[in-house]
């Protein structure tokens, strides 16, 4: 007799940050049947790959004080909890992979009430309110930072980094279908999923004095840029989105980003130095704790958005596409990649849920 496959439950949501490193995982495991928990009209719409069937739930967080909208939302999370228990009872499912957000409190509560083994990933160097809340619940919580887990002593922690796209992990170099001479030094700026308008506004200022130095750019700029063509050049690439970023960042020589999780540790895979800055609205201010794990080590410069100047960052750049640092910064960004993190999380998985 056949042993059935294990069925696995994949809850992750909203944007790139929580969706490709379970994406990650999903492919490590393909003797599963792994089914997917999103909510409607988010990322996961577009970016689950059609093998993994998506199944919604309405659920909400709590982004402010006790009101009677905390109380709509208190509905739809007992709703939801409800939803996903009857969804892991009917689907005979044996575990729930989670990387967090306010996705994670229906699936985990539900998971939890029905005995089903939970595995939590946290990406970020300081854990989101719903991991610390919920880390003690899992049998297991993955950390993309070492440092994460002095933020949560109740739990139970593991080092895994966290697990970057196959594309990422290719040996060698990805083509790239853009204009970009070979021997050209190449700046990549980008603002995550969800782009980063304030880093649009001031590279905008500053890029003129970096293609006199020669450099090409090529700006993604998101798609809520209202002046994202205002800039003009034969160096000058821009784009909203661009699908092939693990090409694009093995040819990068620096990057101007985001501190997201998920753009660090594709940096790091790539090793590419770069200059951070951090979202200044991002939850906890949680994207400068994750700056600080690569400045510390040298693999960045980072910068706080109300104190950056276009003056300053066209001198930054300058100065290190004419400097040593530059390449000394390459060699520490790609000391701290983690290449299989994607299987590490795998066997804690399989670990866990086929105890």
């Amino acid at each position: 007799m056949v042993n059935a496959p294990i069925r696995l439950l994949i809850a992750a949501s909203g944007t790139g940050g929580h969706l490709f490193p379970a994406i990650a995982l999903a492919e490590q495991l393909p003797d599963y049947q792994i089914e997917w928990l999103g909510v409607p009209n988010r990322l996961e719409r577009s970016l689950v790959p059609k093998q993994y069937p998506l199944n919604t739930i309405a659920v909400e967080g709590f982004q402010q004080g006790l009101g009677f909208s905390s109380l709509r939302i208190l509905g739809k999370l007992v709703g939801s909890i409800l939803q996903v228990r009857k969804l892991l009872k009917k689907g005979n499912f044996q575990g729930v992979f989670t990387t967090g957000g306010y996705i994670a409190g229906p699936a985990v509560i539900a998971a939890r009430s029905l005995g089903l083994p939970v595995i939590l990933h946290e990406s970020n160097a300081l854990p989101g309110k719903v991991t610390r809340f919920f880390g003690p619940w899992c049998d297991a919580v993955a950390v993309g930072f070492e440092v994460a887990a002095k933020y949560l002593p109740r739990a139970k922690t593991i080092y895994t980094n966290t697990p970057v796209r196959s594309p990422f992990l290719n040996s060698g170099i990805v083509p790239l279908d853009l204009p970009i001479p070979e021997n050209v030094p190449l700046i990549v700026v980008f603002g995550g999923s969800q782009g980063a308008v304030a880093i649009n506004k001031l590279v905008r200022e500053c890029v003129t004095a970096w293609f006199d130095a020669g450099a090409w750019v090529v700006h993604l700029t998101g798609d809520n840029d209202p002046e994202a063509d205002k800039l003009q050049h034969p160096q000058y690439i821009v784009l909203p989105f661009y699908d092939n970023m693990a090409g694009l960042l093995k040819r990068a020589d620096l990057a101007i980003s985001r501190s997201g999780a998920g753009s660090l540790t594709e940096l790091a895979v790539c090793g590419v130095p770069s200059i951070l800055i951090p979202y200044p609205f991002a939850a906890e201010d949680h994207q400068t704790y994750n700056a600080e794990v690569f400045t510390s080590v040298g693999a960045a410069i980072a910068f706080k958005q109300s104190e950056l100047s276009a003056e300053v960052l066209q001198s930054k750049v300058l100065y290190l596409l004419q400097s040593a640092e530059l390449t000394h910064m390459a060699e520490k960004s790609k000391a701290i990649a983690v290449p299989d993190s994607a299987e590490k999380l795998a066997h804690l998985v399989r670990e866990v849920v086929e105890m």
